[in-house]
């Protein structure tokens, strides 16, 4: 749809969603009507550098040529059926990550909170089942996020800042324990505690990687107690962190995990894999969702992960990543710089990240900040030296506007 076609102004647009739409956050004054590549284009013809990919969603580029065309063509053959009949899109996706992945099972769903509350659902009934009625505790870190429905939320160890407020009493059976932090992590299971469910990276937290000893000393813990290790790779997976998946770094293998954003390459789906075992406890009856893979979201998948997987834009990842993050440790009031291949998360100190973001994308490059001191940043994986460059330089001179203001 373009604006001109409805004869509306860029004004009337962002009035219009102004007026119908729920006020839930900053929204930028952009009103994006084309995208390629690492470029979003404002329908007044402003070009974007696109640092953010739809939150980590547009890993291949904007509107990617291979995932364009699978959509195109499911879209003329078959769009919705529900999970009655079978569908060649979604067999082949199947196939496609359980094999790569290295898992036996998996069940789409339409983001990445619906994923997580399939994995937290599946512990819950696994511990039911094979433990009794009173094992269902699950151990969570605290500063993560998994989404906004309430078992994802009341996951997020996040109870006095974040998404929770307001909306408590939170679902029981959860408790938060310190990322990074082994102790803290045994002190928190009990008897009763059937999984411990983290992100290898902690994205809306702050962009903080697990180390090695700390994943795998949780592996050792959860084959010690019976528990199952569950990881939320929504953010971290497909290509992003240098790898295919983000735990592939650590040498250590979850019983599940789920996936979303990357996988779809701009429609809404996600997805929990797990081993055999764990697959087992979701038996008729106990899950579902109509839109479960919808054709031409599986089509689009099947495409944005094959595209993937042969540009190995996991190496370009890692590689970008490397160089991005050495060009940020040299700007103005950069405190630290973190991350994993591309999601680097740039660290400020006197000075307001949010203001960077608002400056920054004044300038025609996109971020996000997860707090008024952290940078976050997720690019397509096709990102090039030259967009690196491009953008450190524009974070340098935003960051040094935002400086005279405050003398």
């Amino acid at each position: 749809m373009k604006a001109k076609d409805y004869g509306l102004t860029k004004h009337d647009v962002i009035k219009m969603s102004d007026q119908y739409m729920l006020n839930i956050g900053y929204r930028f004054p952009i009103v994006a009507e084309e995208a390629k590549g690492v470029l979003v284009k404002d329908m007044d013809g402003d070009e974007y550098l696109d640092f953010y990919a739809g939150i980590a969603v547009n890993s291949t580029g904007n509107c990617n040529e291979r995932v364009v065309a699978a959509i195109r063509e499911q879209a003329g053959q078959v769009m919705h059926t529900s999970l009655y009949p079978y569908s060649v899109p979604q067999a082949l996706l199947a196939k496609l990550i359980c094999e790569t992945i290295g898992m036996d099972r998996i069940f789409f769903q339409n983001s990445g909170t619906e994923a997580n509350e399939a994995m937290i659902k599946m512990a819950r009934k696994y511990g039911v089942e094979h433990f009794g009625e009173d094992h269902y505790h699950i151990v969570t870190a605290r500063k993560s996020f998994h989404g906004r429905t309430y078992g994802a939320m009341s996951a997020t160890g996040q109870p006095d800042n974040g998404c929770q407020i307001g909306f408590k009493p939170m679902l029981p059976g959860f408790d938060y324990a310190d990322f990074n932090d082994l102790e803290s992590f045994q002190a928190a299971c009990t008897e009763n505690t059937i999984a411990i469910m983290v992100e290898p990276i902690q994205g809306e937290g702050g962009v903080y990687p697990a180390t090695k000893e700390f994943l795998q000393g949780l592996r050792k813990l959860c084959d010690e107690r019976g528990m199952l290790l569950l990881f939320d790779e929504v953010q971290t997976g497909w290509c992003r962190c240098g790898e295919t998946m983000a735990f592939m770094h650590y040498g250590v293998k979850p019983d599940a995990v789920t996936m979303a954003k990357a996988m779809g390459g701009g429609l809404p789906i996600g997805a929990l894999a797990a081993t055999q075992k764990c697959a087992e406890a979701l038996n008729p009856g106990s899950h579902g969702s109509t839109y479960s893979g919808n054709p031409v979201c599986c089509a689009a998948s099947y495409a944005q992960i094959t595209e993937l997987l042969e540009q190995n834009l996991a190496k370009n990842a890692q590689e970008m990543g490397s160089y991005f993050m050495e060009q940020l440790k040299n700007l103005p009031h950069v405190k630290e710089v973190r991350g994993l291949g591309l999601i680097v998360g740039m660290e400020l100190e006197d000075i307001d990240a949010v203001q960077v973001k608002v400056k920054a994308m004044e300038k025609k490059l996109l971020v996000t900040a997860t707090s008024d001191r952290i940078i976050r940043m997720v690019p397509p994986l096709i990102i090039t030296k030259e967009d690196c460059d491009k953008a450190a330089a524009i974070l340098k001179e935003a960051i040094l506007e935002i400086e005279v203001t405050m003398k």
